[in-house]
């Protein structure tokens, strides 16, 4: 598995989820839609991790810079 996000991809990831979590937590958000941004905030975060998208590896796009790659 090869690494195809960025470090600022990855950031900006992580940060939603913690906005989903936050506006969960806060019940501005419920129901199925709360559901489904939770499961897409822990998908963001799981992918950050990782560092791998498989969205991205499926269409063939990567984040990554060369010096990151290194």
């Amino acid at each position: 598995m090869k690494k195809n996000m960025g470090r600022v991809d990855r950031v900006i990831r992580v940060l939603i989820a913690v906005i989903f979590l936050i506006l969960y937590f806060i019940h501005v958000i419920s129901g199925t839609l709360a559901v489904i941004l939770l499961i897409l905030a822990g998908a963001f975060v799981v992918t950050s991790l990782l560092g791998f998208c498989p969205v991205y590896w499926l269409f063939g796009l990567s984040t990554r810079k060369i010096e990151e790659a290194k």
